[in-house]
């Protein structure tokens, strides 16, 4: 494939005209983020959980009184909402990294900043999706971070990368409707 992506105003570094880029370019920058992120919660799952299942305790305390490493399957989505609907989870995950990566192929990306949205999205999706996959439909989450009693949901690297993502996702959309407003 080749040519340039299409048109956009261009304002500053992060939200730049990726328009004169080529193909190559963008997707030099979208697939390493999407592989590196994808592998990294994959190590990271694996590494946690084998060294913690044969601890009592099956946790680590990082920063004491707010961060551990604490062994988790969820079976549920985000918050353990759908809890045991692994057909449907499975189903809704597949459609969101066609969704994203049918986005990505059809060239209507508007900045690097939206590039690398995509690239987060797609690496959470492919990491919690395996989990479902291969994990008897459950994703393993280690990440506990907690003040005294109140503990925030378990989450893994796959879940910080879907959260950076749809966080610069909106970032980058609020840019581009800013410029367009401007003009």
């Amino acid at each position: 494939m080749g040519g340039a992506m299409r048109n956009s105003p261009q304002s500053n570094a992060d939200c730049s005209n990726i328009s004169s880029l080529p193909w190559r370019t963008a997707t030099l920058l979208f697939w390493p983020v999407a592989i590196v992120g994808a592998a990294l919660d994959l190590w990271s799952k694996w590494v946690v959980f084998n060294w913690l299942k044969d601890t009592p305790e099956q946790q680590f305390p990082l920063i004491d009184g707010f961060v551990q490493f604490i062994l988790r399957e969820n079976d549920g989505a985000a918050f353990s909402i759908f809890p045991g609907q692994t057909l449907f989870l499975v189903g809704i995950s597949a459609v969101a990294l066609v969704v994203v990566i049918y986005i990505f192929f059809s060239r209507k990306i508007r900045s690097r900043l939206m590039l690398f949205a995509l690239g987060c999205m797609t690496s959470g999706i492919i990491g919690n999706l395996y989990d479902r996959a291969f994990n008897a439909g459950r994703v393993r989450d280690f990440i506990d971070v907690y003040v005294g009693l109140h503990h925030w949901p378990t989450f893994n690297v796959a879940d910080s990368m879907l959260c950076i993502g749809v966080g610069l996702l909106i970032m980058a959309n609020l840019r581009v409707h800013k410029e367009i407003d401007n003009q």
